[in-house]
């Protein structure tokens, strides 16, 4: 007995050293090590769900979401109630724009820990995506009730507000976040893309200018003053910040968007098209996609896919279709 305890207490050991190996390795952004180890540890004990989750953790880190919540959905099998990877499969599934499938693991996670604001605010995010903005709105202010000093909580529900059109809500979120953490380089992006819409370029500009200074590194950010400047005619600028933003970043379809608005504008619509329903495929959540895309088709005399495209636009809510492109639907 003795024996076949010390073995038991061995092979114990050595998984729990496996899973410490790949968690290191994992850190270390060594993936094929951390993949290795785990292995290793799933090998010893094949329904160890910790190393499957830390498994798909690897592949999630690079971007292969397929892979991830294959191991995810071995993790759940293992342990139904594993909330670390009921969260990872949600995230993982909205990665890969399976929405509905993201919110069933959040709901779980939420029916076995009511009290997780992490888990309502990526509700929230989940929710916005789907445009869905009255439940995305519940959701952040569950997230702000839990934890009432979560600025991102209060962007994000403000970001909401932007994209009902509820401008001056919104603008009083961002203001009362600024107060909060003056730092957020969020707060002054949105607050800059409520100006857009206004029509106020200038002062778009100088908040987007202020959100790059905070976090220079952002992305999105230089693809919105990318926009900015093709609003105030600044086309060299405009494309080098477009450029800039889809080099460091090639899945932000808004950028793809504002490229092919900067070629809709330089009247090379084949480019502006091609753009376009690549923005389109990327990401169909982003914002007037369809009313520019079908643009592009009008100019390259495609009219029934036009009107297909101008038709979503209308029931999106963007109302941008003119007297003069209503008629040519008709």
């Amino acid at each position: 007995m003795a024996f076949l305890f010390s073995c038991s207490d061995s092979k114990e050991t050595r998984i729990q050293q496996f899973l410490l190996k790949g968690n290191i390795a994992n850190k270390d952004h060594t993936y094929d090590q951390a993949a290795y180890y785990y292995g290793e540890a799933i090998r010893l004990e094949p329904c160890f769900a910790d190393a499957w989750n830390n498994l798909g953790t690897t592949y999630f880190d690079q971007k292969r979401f397929d892979l991830a919540i294959e191991k995810y959905d071995k993790a759940i099998e293992c342990k139904p109630n594993f909330i670390n990877a009921l969260f990872n499969r949600a995230n993982t599934a909205y990665e890969l724009k399976e929405y509905y499938k993201a919110v069933e693991d959040l709901e779980k996670v939420i029916s076995l820990k009511p009290d997780t604001a992490l888990a309502f605010f990526t509700q929230g995010i989940v929710y916005t995506k789907m445009r869905s903005f009255a439940k995305a709105r519940l959701a952040f202010e569950k997230t702000l009730k839990l934890d009432p000093a979560n600025i991102d909580a209060k962007v994000n529900r403000a970001i909401v507000f932007y994209y009902e059109g509820n401008f001056e809500k919104a603008k009083i979120e961002l203001e009362q976040a600024a107060k909060l953490k003056s730092e957020e380089p969020n707060i002054y992006n949105t607050l800059s893309l409520i100006e857009i819409e206004k029509g106020n370029y200038a002062e778009a500009l100088e908040l987007v200018n202020k959100a790059i200074k905070l976090d220079p590194k952002q992305t999105y950010f230089l693809n919105n003053r990318g926009f900015v400047y093709l609003s105030l005619k600044e086309y060299d600028k405009a494309l080098a910040d477009i450029n800039q933003s889809i080099s460091s970043d090639p899945y932000n379809g808004w950028a793809y968007r504002n490229k092919g608005i900067y070629y809709l504008i330089q009247q090379d619509y084949a480019s502006a098209e091609r753009l376009l329903a690549q923005a389109e495929g990327m990401d169909n959540f982003i914002d007037k996609i369809y009313f520019y895309l079908g643009m592009a088709y009008r100019k390259n005399n495609k009219r029934v896919e036009a009107c297909q495209a101008f038709s979503q636009s209308e029931q999106r809510g963007d109302k941008m279709l003119t007297t003069e492109l209503i008629k040519y639907c008709k």
